[in-house]
């Protein structure tokens, strides 16, 4: 079947700051060569999903995603489009089926809408979802985005596939479709994962680690920065692994330093740093440069050594708290964020018992729990004594509301302060939600104030008396 020329893109991204960057990436690709990518879905000739395959909530919510846009797409959705297996069933070993039913290579509907699924779900399960989703026309792995505007340009209505292997050696450099105002922005430093996590399935995804250039890197940041950026996230599978493939030994800390003498940037911010990879250097760095967030997010996962050792973590209990207190020590107000596992094989009440005794002792100012899920392809998948979803979700709570009330207490001692301030919007009610170097954003606190008839724009940077505190927000006033 003949269809029409694609000239426009639409992408909805799910999932982590990663595949925002993926977006971005190919949105910038498709651009310079000539493609329109567009804000407005119902303009579009294509739509392109980019998904998340890392747990089975997320999972569940990208194949929500896909049917949605199926719909919207105007193809001949299945009433029986839903999934049978997988993210339904969190302990379900096998891999991700779908009810749908057609015969994989001219079963779909073109519709209105050419419709692509690319991201982790697609690399993962790309092969099973092509035979079990008709209504999808191109599936595209997490390696393939390249190939876009070539693939857009040949599409002639018979279904596709391109599920390619990452390919060895250093990240290549593409171009960016940025926000209007990026005034924060991600930037990917490395792809991929050579720590054999026992959960996680990421290093089969996205292939081993591969560092990208220094100069590279600092490049793209003067560039995000000559755009309007002001707040630099970095970002990979593990940051603190920065360099080691290409320069044998770990660069984060140089890296930071050439960062920091980009003159627009006025924040620096750490995501996915692992514990053991944490040196003095890094710590000095993190201390004596200005621009560098006084937040790190360091997903430690568990407290228990017995469990810490299941999951192929390198950690330890006395590690872990080593690490902390040389950062809390160096940097007496640093916000640390980490994620847990409640629920993993194994997991015992006494090992429950050390993590939450771990959680009351550090007070973490920022802290996420999953409860434990089951991924067909990894080692935990296969161990005994797995543990029952209600148990992991009663453990989870327990934490999660302990949690609650630490950030209450931490957020309480602000009162008083006078805070640096990022802004990000204006809601309806005319109140400013920013926040401060202290936050993350999307996932941690944020700071809501009214202007008293000034006029603010997201990315300006203003002083805020913090008047009162709840449990994940913070209420004030302009001091200056």
């Amino acid at each position: 079947m003949k269809i029409d020329l694609i000239k426009s893109v639409f992408f909805l991204t799910l999932g982590c700051p990663k595949n925002e960057n993926d977006s971005q990436m190919a949105a910038g690709i498709l651009e310079e060569a000539g493609f329109n990518v567009t804000d407005n879905a119902e303009e579009a000739d294509a739509i392109i999903v980019n998904t998340c395959g890392f747990i089975n909530d997320a999972k569940t919510e990208s194949i929500e995603a896909i049917f949605d846009m199926a719909q919207f797409c105007g193809k001949n959705v299945s009433q029986n489009g839903k999934v049978a297996a997988g993210p339904q069933n969190p302990d379900c070993e096998g891999g991700m089926q779908s009810c749908a039913e057609g015969d994989g290579e001219h079963a779909g509907d073109i519709g209105e809408k050419v419709l692509i699924v690319s991201g982790c779900l697609a690399q993962r399960y790309g092969e099973e979802l092509y035979k079990s989703m008709p209504e999808v026309d191109i599936f595209l792995g997490v390696n393939d985005y390249p190939k876009l505007p070539e693939i857009l340009r040949d599409f002639d209505g018979k279904r596709q596939k391109y599920l390619n292997e990452y390919q060895p050696g250093c990240m290549e450099e593409f171009p960016r479709k940025l926000e209007k105002n990026p005034y924060s922005a991600t930037i990917k430093i490395a792809e991929g994962c050579d720590n054999i996590c026992a959960y996680c399935i990421i290093p089969k995804i996205r292939g081993k680690y591969r560092s990208r250039g220094m100069d590279e890197i600092v490049s793209e940041a003067r560039t995000l920065a000559d755009a309007g950026c002001r707040e630099l996230i970095l970002i990979a599978q593990d940051i603190t692994a920065y360099g080691k493939d290409l320069y044998g030994d770990y660069k984060l800390a140089e890296l930071l330093k050439k960062l920091c003498g980009i003159e627009k940037l006025e924040w620096i911010r750490l995501m996915y740093c692992y514990e053991d990879r944490i040196t003095d250097e890094l710590i000095e760095v993190m201390a004596t440069e200005e621009k560098v967030c006084h937040y790190i997010d360091i997903p430690i996962q568990h407290a228990s050594d017995n469990v810490l050792k299941a999951m192929n973590r390198r950690s330890t209990a006395k590690s872990i708290r080593n690490t902390l207190k040389k950062l809390k020590n160096a940097i007496p107000d640093i916000h640390i964020r980490t994620t847990l596992i409640t629920g993993f094989p194994g997991e015992t009440k006494e090992d429950f018992r050390e993590l939450a005794d771990f959680v009351e002792e550090m007070k973490f100012q920022r802290l996420g729990v999953f409860a434990y899920s089951k991924e067909e392809g990894t080692a935990a998948a296969l161990m005994k004594n797995q543990v029952r979803r209600d148990v992991k979700e009663r453990r989870k709570n327990a934490i999660m509301q302990r949690q609650t009330e630490i950030s209450l207490e931490s957020n309480r001692s602000k009162i008083g302060q006078v805070m640096k301030v990022l802004v990000e919007e204006c809601d309806e009610t005319g109140a400013y939600i920013g926040r401060t170097q202290y936050d993350a954003p999307e996932i941690d606190n944020s700071v809501i104030f009214r202007a008293d008839g000034r006029s603010l724009s997201p990315g300006d940077f203003v002083s805020i008396r913090i008047t009162d505190a709840f449990d994940y927000d913070l209420t004030g006033e302009l001091a200056d």
